[in-house]
């Protein structure tokens, strides 16, 4: 932890001390001296401008590092919390499974009433989800470039490609990988907390306006194939449901961290609902797309992060004047060759660089998924992945690459440098040759 995100979770800590001082409830109870004071979790996350799963978080992120609250300060006429209840914050926890789970349920409803050529991205948008309209101009502190350049610029953290729910077997990839949901939870922490110690500590007396998280599709495994739905850990809802709990704490712990968060948003091939991958309303059709949605609705109220989810398949948007293009990379086809991925994403990147020119202006640098090898170019950076090498990569004889994620800033004059891969998981050593299973021939 750092020591940056020590501070917070103490003073986060001793705020929530002086409320339960002053009556309020422990966290999860209601009561109090009159028996109707509100808890002091949430009397602190009101005062603090932040939601109750926010704190939650910090007082979980404490209870690790042996930072921990002392209840006891609190009204004497409320009985003492069961551990499970402070430790993991898990009435909160299923407050916001049940309150997800009731807006899918709600959602899936309402667009099976209505007539499939009625339904737009606007109608379920904006009157189901009932989210507000996304500003498409990126917040200033994005843009504006400081009078003094006293600045290491804006750090990007790409997300993609975690395949979230999908199950991989040591056993079918030679022992190299292993993936599951509790392994997913593990990588995915270890990512933020490596990504934000690199950038506070890794480098001297930095000094960053905010943080861009992208999203970058194939959050999630999805059903597009059979043995994708006979083998994933979860259905899909209750994977969306547990991928949202963990993009939420893994924004919000950004924002404590850095101050400001800009995401932007693409859907990839996986999250598809349909048979085949859609040209007219991808993203309408796709569960990353309600993600993505449902992840601005719960941030509506937090000044410090803005959203960029565009209708189209690719995004674009602007760090100190570096124009950037964002699209998830499953509109390349080939790269079984030799030469790897390399010249049909080149190829393609040509036509989206000449519609681009043609339309909304070019790009300086792209960046995507989908190909799950980490792999920095001038002007293009491949992401890895969450989820690692996988049966479908061993039976093809892909090239081993460990779960990487990606990491670069953007200087206001330098452009996109210090590009830098995340590992996701500790490291570890290559099985030796005396691991083989011995052949004995008899004599």
């Amino acid at each position: 932890m750092t020591p940056e995100r020590a501070k917070v979770i103490e003073e986060t800590i001793s705020k929530v001390e002086e409320a339960l001082v002053a009556g309020s409830a422990p966290r999860g109870l209601k009561g109090g001296r009159s028996g109707k004071e509100p808890t002091a979790v949430s009397v602190v996350a009101k005062s603090l401008g932040v939601s109750v799963r926010t704190i939650n978080a910090r007082l979980f992120d404490g209870e690790s590092e042996g930072l921990k609250v002392d209840w006891s300060k609190g009204p004497e006429c409320v009985d003492e919390m069961d551990a499970a209840d402070y430790i993991a914050g898990a009435i909160e926890v299923e407050r916001l499974t049940i309150d997800y789970e009731d807006r899918i349920r709600t959602l899936k409803a309402q667009i099976s009433s209505m007539h499939r050529d009625d339904i737009t991205r606007e109608v379920v948008r904006r009157h189901i989800l009932e989210v507000k309209d996304i500003d498409p101009t990126p917040p200033s502190w994005l843009t504006t470039e400081p009078k003094e350049f006293k600045t290491e610029g804006v750090p990007t953290l790409f997300a993609s490609d975690w395949h979230w729910g999908e199950v991989v077997y040591a056993s079918q990839v030679g022992g190299v990988n292993e993936f599951n949901l509790e392994i997913a939870h593990r990588r995915a922490r270890r990512l933020i907390e490596e990504a934000t110690t690199f950038l506070i500590h890794g480098l001297s007396k930095p000094n960053y306006p905010g943080i861009v998280f992208v999203l970058g599709g194939d959050m999630i495994s999805g059903n597009i194939h059979e043995e994708l739905a006979t083998t994933n850990d979860l259905e899909i809802m209750p994977t969306l449901i547990d991928l949202m709990g963990v993009l939420v704490w893994c924004i919000e712990r950004l924002a404590d961290d850095f101050g400001f968060v800009f995401v932007p948003c693409v859907s990839g091939n996986h999250g598809r609902s349909t048979k085949k991958i859609q040209a007219k309303n991808r993203n309408a059709t796709s569960y990353e797309w309600l993600i993505y949605q449902m992840l601005n609705k719960h941030f509506e109220r937090d000044p410090r992060v803005a959203f960029h989810i565009p209708d189209s398949a690719d995004a674009s948007y602007s760090i100190y004047g570096t124009r950037h293009l964002l699209t998830h990379g499953d509109q390349f086809r080939g790269g079984g060759g030799i030469a790897g991925p390399i010249v049909p994403i080149k190829r393609g990147l040509q036509k989206k660089q000449s519609r681009n020119v043609a339309t909304i202006g070019g790009f300086d640098l792209a960046i995507m998924g989908h190909w799950h090898q980490y792999q920095q170019t001038p002007g293009l950076l491949i992401n890895g992945s969450l989820k690692g090498y996988d049966e479908y990569a061993y039976a093809g004889s892909f090239d081993f690459q460990k779960p990487i994620q990606s990491l670069y800033l953007t200087h206001p004059i330098e452009g996109p440098y210090l590009h830098r891969p995340i590992y996701c998981d500790p490291p570890y050593h290559a099985r030796a040759d005396n691991d083989l299973v011995p052949v004995s021939i008899p004599a």
